[in-house]
């Protein structure tokens, strides 16, 4: 290299996070680089806990002090040295708290632009003032509908809803929408106060009664004398008396826990607020139109059909105008008269709305086109953001990047491709190479084949999950996996075999969904088949979770239902593999069992760590605290007393077959199932656990360091572990997301074993592997939004794709015959990978 030279790599040095092994590894920069590496092999540990951490690292430390306050910090990683390391962006699939404010305009800025399409160019009635673009937002005072405050629904209640039995006392439980435990009793000792009959049958009170304990606004504050109950001593307090109403309320508009809300929900009924009529602006604002249609109005439609309006109306509009000269379409917040926002308004006061218009539609079309070329125009600006997945969410951002205009940045992406059609990943990585192309390095972490097929350079991680993983097996461009034996990933790129041949299933019977009318969906119905695996297919968009989302316990045929999702098992590190699928509780028994526990008086409670007794109190359990440094980002360091075992020492004097109970949760599955083998009720779940590819898991590993696909799989595996005998309906969304290919046939081989056992499994898939694999093949589309909703082809899978219908059927006749593309020449690669194409630079 001569000097003077940057050099063109990444170069990590000694990085130990999480499972990696003192990684050494030299990645290019300006390339499109994909870490591939079955699930918890150390692929995300190197890509984000390390390069982007460090990156971030090194950019917050650049800050001033105070203002590192209000950026979100992460600690550093565990690694020796990384030079060569640009500014990096990390677009993730975690989402922060859900916000039905939040939209698909808000998260790709299109919101802004529109908001300022009318302001500056929209269509006023005669004498109506110009208004600001903040006068188009729901989301502001200007511009929220006062009576609905911009949410374009009213939430109310009834007696019916609250007090579902009317035969029952208050005492009894007759206001269901009561909180539980002691907020609930608390409600009803201050009714008693109050003198109102709480053991009277619902039923019998005076309607003025019901009336007042149910809606009033009061909120009066009564000394309660409470019932003394053995062995506790209660003294008289002061307590304020809410109506079920005000409280049901509350919770759904301000708590943060989802399951405190959705149960509020229960109790509620929404209708489409009379005053806006569920378009949630001011009349003012609905007032105005672009094209003949209000904002509310163009906010529903879905992305491809609003571009053809603003297409065609910029069509119309230039057609003899004037050059628009240097507007510009980035500046301002509004269009007030006189006021001139970066060329908008010119210098008379009155708004150039030919010019304006021009830019401005452009700017939105330009958007657009990103959005819906990464598959997601069925998608509307008015979408909330907690009706999507994780991966449409990603992709938007994704979008919104690549109008950014960054140069010289590292970009990390977190599978991309999830949720992605076949047909949608080649446009997928068509926007990847053009971030590139701007003069950035992507990394991409990535199990889809097509993705990592279209790779400048490869770095796979290995060969297998948790201790079995953690280093670097091959670092170079893609063909150059081919001789490592050692890989996993090798065998699924370079293999051409065909699909292997299916044996044929008889079903035994028919199971009818429908006809279903909800989204995009008109009364369609379909008959797949019991005793069978059935995969659902279609672009994102088309209708498939919405179809499957039909099938209830009710439905003739179903039996028993297992609806099987990936959301978290648990939002706290107190939830854990252990004690989501129970087997915590046989492991404490075990310990209650031991001759010192019987001696000591320890029973199965003095064991957990989430009750007080055998835990650490200073701690309470957790196993660390949080270490407060003003300007630095918080830390957490092992708590001082128990060094992060999370139990008081007299309980870990106690041992199981020479373990401690803070050494057993630190087992991995695999080691667990040797560890109890004799034990059935423990050996039955952790091979569960190892029947879904969990092996590499710790017994105690938090629940919010799980992806959601290992999510997905200990709910899975913690249904298959029960003893069954009715016929069971499995419905499983996407389950392959987030997982190798060889993890992808550890979950097939489960899933077959239980249509094998006579039970029905109904899964929602992409992956065309898996869809080649099934009995039956329900293809929806042939399009997302609007264009979709249709049943396009059903069968085996050898007749959709000979259908030749839609746009599933070429890849799942691909998937059939073991067809690939053909590999990709040095024409389209980064410029690091083509001049090292001659280095093997294996980490």
């Amino acid at each position: 290299m001569h000097s003077g030279t940057p050099d063109p790599y990444i170069r990590v040095r000694g990085a130990r996070e999480h499972n990696l092994r003192d990684v050494d590894v030299d990645i290019p920069r300006d390339a499109l680089v994909v870490f591939t590496g079955v699930s918890g092999s150390g692929k995300s540990s190197l890509a984000f806990g390390t390069v982007y951490a460090e990156a971030q690292r090194r950019f917050v430390e650049s800050v001033a002090p105070y203002a590192r306050r209000l950026i979100h910090q992460v600690g550093a990683p565990a690694v020796g040295e990384i030079t060569g390391l640009p500014p990096a962006v990390s677009l993730e699939q975690r989402r922060s708290t859900p916000s039905s404010r939040s939209s698909v305009g808000t998260v790709t800025t299109l919101s802004n632009s529109l908001r300022m399409l009318f302001s500056r160019a929209g269509d006023y009635p005669p004498g109506a003032p110009r208004l600001d673009s903040d006068a188009f937002s729901p989301n502001t005072a200007a511009g929220a509908c006062p009576d609905c405050h911009g949410l374009g629904r009213v939430h109310h209640t009834t007696e019916e809803l609250l007090v579902p039995d009317p035969a029952l006392s208050i005492r009894e439980g007759a206001v269901a929408s009561w909180p539980g435990a002691w907020q609930g009793k608390n409600l009803r000792d201050v009714l008693d106060a109050l003198g109102y009959d709480i053991d009277r049958p619902w039923r019998e009170l005076s309607a003025r009664d019901r009336e007042w304990i149910l809606f009033t606004d009061e909120q009066p504050v009564v000394t309660v004398d409470p019932v003394r109950e053995a062995g506790r001593i209660q003294r008289p307090y002061q307590g304020t008396y809410s109506s079920a109403r005000r409280l049901v309320l509350h919770t759904f508009a301000d708590s943060r826990s989802p399951a405190l809300r959705a149960r509020a929900e229960r109790f509620l009924t929404s209708t489409p607020c009379s005053v806006c009529g569920g378009r949630r602006l001011r009349a003012e604002a609905l007032a105005v139109t672009f094209a003949g249609r209000s904002i509310a109005e163009l906010a529903a439609l879905p992305l491809t059909a609003l571009a053809e309006v603003l297409a065609a109306e910029t069509t119309d509009g230039t057609e003899g105008a004037e050059s628009t000269g240097g507007t510009e379409a980035s500046g301002g917040t509004g269009g007030a008269p006189g006021r001139d926002h970066h060329g908008g308004v010119p210098d008379g006061g009155v708004p150039d709305g030919g010019a304006s218009a021009r830019v401005l539609t452009a700017d939105l079309l330009a958007r657009i086109g990103t959005v819906t070329e990464l598959g997601l125009g069925y998608l509307s600006v008015d979408r909330p953001t907690p009706t999507l997945s994780s991966g449409e969410l990603q992709r938007l951002r994704l979008a919104t990047q690549l109008r950014a205009g960054l140069f010289g940045v590292v970009y990390v992406l977190d599978e991309p491709s999830a949720g992605l059609h076949p047909a949608d990943t080649e446009a997928l990585i068509r926007v990847v190479r053009r971030l590139r192309a701007a003069g950035n390095s992507v990394f991409v972490v990535e199990h889809h084949l097509e993705v990592v097929r279209g790779a400048d350079w490869l770095v796979d991680v290995g060969p297998g999950a948790g201790e079995h993983g953690g280093r670097v097996l091959h670092s170079g461009p893609v063909e150059e996996l081919a001789p490592v034996t050692e890989s996993v990933t090798r065998r699924f790129l370079f293999d051409r075999s065909p699909a292997p041949a299916r044996r044929e299933r008889q079903p035994s019977g028919r199971l009818r969904i429908g006809p279903v009318t909800r989204h995009n969906l008109r009364d369609v119905e379909v008959s797949v088949p019991l005793g069978a695996l059935t995969a659902v297919t279609g672009v994102s968009g088309s209708g498939k979770s919405t179809l499957v989302g039909a099938v209830t316990p009710e439905t003739p045929g179903v039996g028993r239902l297992i609806t099987v999702d990936q959301r978290p098992i648990g939002r706290t590190p107190r939830s854990n593999l252990a004690t989501y699928t129970g087997l915590f509780d046989t492991v404490r028994k075990l310990f209650a069992a031991t001759e010192e526990a019987r001696r000591r008086g320890y029973r199965a409670g003095r064991f957990s760590f989430n009750v007080t007794g055998g835990r650490c109190e200073t701690c309470q359990g957790e196993g660390f605290v949080s270490v407060e440094l003003l300007f630095l980002p918080r830390s957490y360091a092992p708590c001082p007393d128990c060094r992060g075992s999370r139990y008081r020492p007299e309980t870990l004097e106690v041992r199981y077959r020479g373990l401690d109970i803070a050494q057993v949760l630190e087992l991995s599955v695999e080691a667990a199932a040797e560890f109890f083998a004799d034990v059935p009720a423990a050996a039955r779940s952790l091979g569960a656990l190892l029947d879904v590819g969990l092996g590499h898991l710790r017994l105690g590993q938090p629940a919010t360091e799980l992806s959601g696909g290992e999510a997905q799989r200990i709910k899975l595996a913690s249904e298959v572990q029960r003893t069954v005998r009715e016929h069971t309906l499995y419905v499983l969304d996407e389950p392959t997301t987030g997982l190798h290919p060889a993890d992808v046939e550890v979950l097939m081989r489960r899933l077959n074993a239980l249509v094998d056992a006579g039970h029905t499994v109904l899964v929602v898939e992409h992956d065309m592997d898996v869809v080649a694999g099934a009995d039956w093949v329900v293809d929806m589309g042939p399009g997302g939004g609007g264009e979709g909703g249709r049943v396009v082809a059903e069968g085996t899978p050898a007749e959709v794709a000979s259908a030749g219908r839609g746009r599933t059927a070429r890849f799942l006749a691909s998937a059939l015959a073991g067809h690939r593309p053909a590999e990709r020449g040095q024409e389209d690669q980064g410029p690091a990978a083509q001049g090292q194409q001659d280095q093997n630079r294996a980490g």
